[in-house]
């Protein structure tokens, strides 16, 4: 009887994993029937609408109050709704992604892409060797692979897969068309990076996700727990690292950055630090979303406080 239970429970769940996924589906699909400009302006606008009737909601505005204890209370409900609507921006702009990159890199500055750095990535291409971007979840990060790729870049790059396995199953594939190798983060992970640093190749790590079993940190001066795969594999190589960013502008524009390799912190001995590594990762990226604070997903649990709203 018990079998005959969980069945039923796991035949109830996945049914219902398949159901949103459907439903996410087929707006997605909808919004391909609109511009581009259209359609991403809409998917601001509805979630800044349905952003706040949910419960992630007040998990957001607690975050922005302790990263931003002198801000008031109307600031903070800006910030939120522009999040919320930097969200709807962002799932939009999957479907035009292909659009949307229309970087030449033979004629710069004449399209929706501009792009900081380009002589770091012909560095890079042009002298293979390996190396380590990082970045965090700012405005749409997912086309800095991309903009690699556009170089003839290609960096393997590890990511968190939903955890619906349908929307996964999507949104792998279409990264795998666009962004060259991927990674899906589990236990092997690690180990894929690595073979490719060892054989000289490039990889990408996105830095600010919640980590339980990381390097005691801090992020807007809370603590937190940061992932220290970053600084291992660096340490192991000896390889460079490279903060990138991407930047929303005005009229749905990018501004896609990558920035000088960073000097890693040393121990007393001369090796890497690993702990304070991670330090400078997170300051980094904090960096980045006080410069731009509503393009930052604030309804992450980065500070693991949810169990306690």
């Amino acid at each position: 009887m018990e079998l005959f239970i969980t069945r039923i429970v796991l035949a109830l769940r996945k049914f219902q994993q398949w159901s949103v996924a459907q439903l996410a589906f087929g707006f997605l699909n909808l919004l391909k029937i609109f511009p581009a400009d259209a359609a991403i302006n809409f998917a601001d606008g509805l979630m800044r609408r349905i952003g706040p009737r949910t419960r992630r909601h007040r998990l957001m505005l607690t975050n922005l109050r302790n990263a931003y204890p002198d801000k008031s209370d109307a600031e903070l409900e800006a910030i939120a709704l522009a999040s919320w609507g930097h969200m709807g921006r962002l799932a939009a702009e999957y479907v035009f992604l292909d659009r949307l990159f229309d970087f030449d890199p033979a004629k710069p500055g004449q399209g929706r892409i501009e792009v900081s750095g380009i002589p770091i990535f012909l560095d890079l291409r042009d002298n293979p060797r390996p190396f380590i971007v990082f970045t965090g979840h700012t405005a749409n990060f997912e086309l800095l692979p991309v903009a690699g790729a556009a170089f003839g870049l290609m960096v393997t790059v590890m990511f968190r897969p939903p955890n619906n396995p349908y929307i996964a199953r999507k949104v792998y594939d279409f990264r795998a068309g666009r962004m060259g190798k991927l990674v899906p983060s589990h236990a092997g992970s690690s180990f894929a990076l690595a073979r490719q640093l060892e054989a000289g190749g490039g990889v990408g790590v996105l830095v600010d996700q919640k980590f339980q079993k990381g390097q005691k940190t801090t992020f807007f001066d809370r603590d937190v727990q940061t992932n220290p795969l970053l600084a291992k594999l660096a340490r192991q190589f000896d390889c460079e690292v490279y903060p990138a960013r991407c930047i929303r502008l005005p009229g749905n524009r990018f501004r896609l950055e990558i920035e000088p390799a960073i000097d890693l912190p040393r121990d007393a001995s001369g090796h890497l630090d690993v702990k304070a590594t991670a330090q400078k990762l997170n300051d980094k990226v904090e960096s980045w979303v006080r410069e731009y604070p509503e393009q930052w997903l604030w309804y992450h649990d980065r500070w693991d406080i949810k169990r306690s709203l």
